[in-house]
């Protein structure tokens, strides 16, 4: 989230490429390299979704706590 506000806010002119290619090895992709307020949510809901099998079967599943 913050490589392409960090970008989108300091006007440095790189190419829109770079932007997303530097992004997604950061761990995000919004497209376009332009964050905008509704995006947020939907990265948000992502990050929280995508490691939840990872997290039951590595927590949950062998009877272990998180905390």
């Amino acid at each position: 989230m913050t490589t392409i506000a960090f970008f989108q806010f300091t006007g440095i002119p790189w190419p829109t490429l770079a932007i997303m290619i530097l992004a997604i090895v950061n761990g995000l992709l919004t497209g376009g390299a332009v964050l905008s307020w509704w995006v947020v949510p939907i990265m948000l809901a992502a990050g929280f979704v995508t490691p939840l099998p990872y997290n039951y079967w590595r927590l949950k599943a062998p009877g272990r706590a998180c905390h």
